[in-house]
C-alpha cells in the first residue's frame, strides 16, 4: 500500500535518465541504412557523410 505522506520525498529522489546520441553515431547509421537501401547512391552518401563529420569535428558540434 502506498503511503501518501512520502509522496513528495518519493518524487524528489526520483532520477532523471538522460539518453545521449552522438550525431556521428546516428549519421553512420542513416549511411548505412541508404547505402543498404540505394546502393547506386554509395558515393553521394558518403561524400556528404564525409562532409558533415568533417563540419561537425571542425565546429565542434557534439551534441
Amino acid at each position: 500500500m502506498l503511503d501518501y505522506r512520502f509522496l513528495p520525498q518519493m518524487l524528489l529522489a526520483q532520477e532523471v535518465v538522460q539518453v545521449h546520441l552522438r550525431i556521428n553515431g546516428l549519421l553512420a547509421l542513416l549511411a548505412g541504412i541508404l547505402i543498404l537501401a540505394i546502393p547506386r547512391l554509395l558515393n553521394y552518401i558518403m561524400a556528404i557523410y564525409l562532409i558533415v563529420i568533417a563540419i561537425i569535428d571542425l565546429f565542434g558540434l557534439r551534441a
